[in-house]
């Protein structure tokens, strides 16, 4: 899979700043001006992109009341049926492309997921710069195929992925001739327990499928985002309301405003610690040396007397020899008269 990925005007790869993104999600709460509002909280917060989803009820599931589509599996949810919840939590179609034009016009890249063929074609319409298919759609192979096969970035949640599901989605993207695969991280948990986020995966991912990865992250807060940035993600995604005592069908377990830009701050604040792997010391480290240990003259020493463990010491700062010489030189003799606090050098002694 390809190291260096494009998402509109942003370039993604090992060496790029982490891309943050803001979901969406049901938390307009199907007020439109509401959803704008939260595009604008996106941008004010510091996310690089906005993502939408892109179904109805009736293309992810049936109107059923068949216990087989009651929600039952001790989630936020249950009680409901899945039409109902996906009614209530739907982005209705035609807000998105005035969405995306918005998100744009702040400086932020737009896409969606596609939940079914139809929506394909519709995001393709808008011109989406990337698709992200949800982890429970990582086994829908029509749905991978047909967006794969347009050519733009693909990010797989990997959330209720067995390994052989990742590989068949990434074996179908390659079939279509595209490799600009990221590979989320994901607990689809609402909200997620830390015990179960396994941020460690996170290198495994990488190594195993050879690609970029990144976290969808449903835990409270930011530490497991900021975290998981230390780890090598490239991309975090992170759902996104106005305040949570709103409601809505996500709104539960999604960040406020201010929670979002302390999130982007702490982001920005790890790129930063993290630094170089090569082992060096910074110019700063280099003036401390100065404070470090080296042999000095710790009593005042007559011209021609020895230098005993009593007269010579390590100590700091770091102006005299060495204190890997301590043992060679103790035994030689002044040259000549040597003050307290002499740094030891080989020119004051025989």
């Amino acid at each position: 899979m390809k190291k260096e990925i494009t998402i509109g005007k942003r370039t993604i790869s090992k060496d790029s700043p982490v891309f943050v993104v803001a979901e969406l999600s049901a938390n307009h709460n199907q007020d439109y001006g509401r959803a704008l509002e939260i595009v604008h909280a996106a941008a004010e917060a510091g996310a690089d992109a906005v993502k939408l989803q892109t179904y109805t009820a009736d293309s992810i599931t049936l109107d059923c009341d068949d216990p087989l589509f009651q929600i039952k599996e001790g989630t936020i949810w249950d009680g409901t049926t899945l039409y109902r919840l996906y009614s209530q939590a739907y982005t209705p179609w035609e807000w998105q492309p005035r969405l995306m034009e918005e998100a744009n016009k702040l400086g932020m890249e737009c896409f969606s997921s596609p939940f079914d063929l139809t929506s394909v074609d519709f995001l393709a319409q808008m011109k989406v710069p990337a698709f992200k298919i949800a982890s429970y759609e990582i086994n829908d192979i029509p749905l991978i195929r047909k967006a794969a096969r347009l050519g733009k970035p693909m990010i797989f949640a990997t959330g209720i992925a067995y390994p052989e599901d990742i590989e068949r989605a990434l074996m179908t993207c390659r079939e279509e001739g595209n490799e600009n695969v990221i590979l989320l991280k994901c607990v689809s948990s609402y909200p997620t327990p830390y015990e179960e986020v396994n941020l460690n995966m996170i290198p495994t991912l990488a190594k195993t499928y050879d690609c970029l990865t990144g976290i969808s992250d449903h835990t409270m807060g930011s530490i497991v985002s900021a975290a998981s940035v230390a780890l090598g993600v490239k991309m975090v995604e992170k759902h996104l309301t106005l305040r949570r005592a709103d409601g809505g069908p996500d709104g539960s377990f999604s960040m406020e405003p201010e929670e979002f830009a302390q999130m982007v701050r702490d982001i920005r604040i790890m790129e930063k610690a993290l630094g170089s792997s090569e082992y060096h010391l910074t110019e700063t480290q280099k003036l401390e040396r100065g404070d470090s240990r080296s042999l000095f003259v710790a009593e005042d020493i007559p011209a021609g007397e020895t230098l005993t463990p009593q007269n010579i010491r390590s100590i700091r700062p770091a102006d005299g020899l060495h204190t890997m010489y301590y043992e060679e030189v103790l035994g030689k003799k002044a040259k000549t008269f040597l003050k307290k606090g002499t740094p030891l050098k080989w020119e004051l002694i025989d």
